[in-house]
């Protein structure tokens, strides 16, 4: 399992498109915390691209960051497996493996992600929701969905000079809080935070593991953080937004320790 780069990508991020219209997420840097919530995890994720292991594996470390990911998504909608049994394969729990088959299938959807978000949203749910929804819902987002969902597209394939991370958490709040699909809302949204990390230029090398940050700082503050989030409130959007990229800070020291893993062999 890996998440393979895109062509070209490296450690340093793409300039930020300049929106020809106001920013719709400019407002955001303005909430107490974010900017510096923000940096603290632009540092963690630039010191993790600069580690040497880098140079040479980051094949390796992007494939032992899916499965990590996978399996800390799943713990994060309250099925909490032993990583061996992950390496094993020794998983037959729905929710496990449909976020198996999340992060499994990343990389085949990174080129397409800027240009066709819906579609990816789409192809994601599919691969969360087998064997948990109808065949016929798989894919398909509920009509009280719309308005709100072509709105968040919209942020996906628009310009801001706002930091990745901070997009991302709208991405994957916006997602969780609007529960489009009913079923594994949670894996896709936080698959797509993590598109954005990757496309955006946050994490190009996909070695980061913001799904394990998340799961340190536990359910019950997710849960918390994301309630927050869905009042729309200043403070609880803030709080949001704090919450991920502290996840995201974390999540770079996880790659880290994949990082220093394998260097020891």
């Amino acid at each position: 399992m890996t998440i393979p780069l895109r062509p070209g990508a490296g450690r340093v991020s793409r300039p930020a498109a300049r929106p020809t219209g106001p920013d719709p997420l400019a407002g955001l840097l303005g909430l107490p915390g974010v900017p510096e919530a923000a940096e603290a995890a632009r540092t963690a994720v630039d010191r993790l691209l600069g580690h040497k292991v880098l140079r040479r594996e980051s094949a390796g470390v992007s494939a032992e960051s899916a499965l990590r990911g996978a399996r800390a998504s799943a713990a994060l909608e309250g099925v909490d497996l032993p990583l061996a049994a992950l390496r094993a394969g020794e998983v037959d729990d729905p929710v496990v493996q449909g976020a198996l088959r999340v992060s499994g299938g990343l990389g085949s959807m990174v080129e397409t992600w800027d240009r066709a978000p819906g579609q990816v949203l789409a192809r994601l749910h599919v691969l969360a929701a087998t064997g948990l929804a109808a065949p016929a819902d798989l894919g398909r987002p509920s009509g009280n969905a719309g308005p709100r969902l072509a709105g968040l597209l919209s942020v996906i394939t628009g310009a801001t000079t706002v930091p990745a991370v901070v997009v991302a958490g709208v991405v994957h709040g916006e997602l969780a809080a609007l529960a489009p699909f009913g079923t594994q809302d949670g894996v896709v949204a936080r698959a797509a935070g993590r598109l954005v990390g990757i496309t955006r230029g946050l994490d190009p090398k996909a070695v980061s593991v913001p799904e394990v940050g998340l799961a340190e700082l536990g359910r019950g503050a997710y849960a918390e953080a994301l309630a927050g989030y869905r009042s729309g409130e200043p403070a609880g959007v803030a709080g949001w937004l704090v919450h991920c990229a502290r996840g995201t800070e974390l999540g770079a020291a996880e790659g880290l320790a994949i990082c220093e893993a394998l260097l020891r062999g």
